[in-house]
């Protein structure tokens, strides 16, 4: 359920799968793309006080329900998003589906020095993180359901990479930060794998083993694409060492597929 950056990639790459795969789009006019992509539609739309769709109809259709609903809190919404959880999470208790899969982010950690993995401690500082990990307890806490939660890095895929909103600004204090990033190839195919070895009950970073410094990282990538690199500031090495691993992911014997160096 739910759109985003993540949405529509993977739905192919389950109904290429020979999944049966069930979607839902809150515009009508998305409902063709669906349809011709092989997954079944349903134009249903979440706010932090309703739902309008027939919600009990969609979760009807599916086994387990991948929720990617992203929190847009960045653009001025003050909609809160732990309510628009709290909502669909008292449809999906009345409905038969008991495994969810919650798409969260990394932001949930915050500013956690060293490294990180799945049994550290979260300390979100932004509401995008703060909202993200109450709706993770939401689910994690309900015995009744097996809920699975990864934690995505910042994001890489077609069409989209981070340097292009960083590309000509000045004075950026975190040049000796690490990098903390992801491919979309590799999210793909991190839900892919959980769902075919049934890892549920369980806590996964989604990060790609690699963490240059940003200034570094970011400076090199606007050079390939041609664009203007990001300035930052001779800033001393960084208090915030922060390294998201993926242990729960690795130590399985599985691994990542694609750089995040283009």
């Amino acid at each position: 359920m739910g759109s985003g950056w993540l949405g529509l990639p993977l739905a192919k790459q389950l109904v290429a799968s020979s999944n049966v795969v069930h979607g839902t789009t809150t515009s009508q006019e998305k409902l063709k793309i669906l349809k011709d992509a092989g997954i079944a539609p349903h134009e249903i739309s979440l706010s932090a006080k309703t739902i309008k769709g027939d919600i009990q109809d969609f979760l009807e259709q599916i086994d387990f329900l991948i929720l990617n609903v992203p929190p847009k809190l960045r653009s001025g919404n003050s909609e809160s998003f732990f309510e628009k959880m709290k909502l669909l999470y008292s449809e999906i208790k009345k409905s038969s589906v008991s495994h969810i899969l919650f798409i969260s982010s990394t932001a949930v950690y915050g500013d956690i020095d060293g490294e990180v993995t799945e049994v550290s401690i979260p300390k979100p500082v932004t509401e995008s993180g703060k909202q993200l990990l109450a709706s993770e307890q939401l689910f994690i806490q309900d015995n009744e359901l097996q809920s699975t939660i990864i934690r995505f890095g910042g994001l890489i895929g077609p069409n989209r990479h981070p340097v292009t909103m960083l590309s000509k600004r000045q004075n950026l204090t975190n040049g000796n930060d690490p990098i903390n990033l992801i491919h979309l190839e590799d999210c793909i195919h991190m839900v892919c794998t959980i769902l075919e070895h049934n890892y549920w009950g369980e806590i996964f970073n989604g990060v790609y083993p690699l963490h240059p410094t940003k200034k570094e990282f970011y400076t090199n990538e606007a050079l390939k694409m041609g664009i203007p690199p990001p300035d930052y500031s001779k800033s001393p090495p960084s208090k915030l060492n922060k390294i998201i691993t993926s242990k729960n992911f690795t130590d399985r014997s599985h691994s990542f597929n694609t750089t995040v160096i283009s």
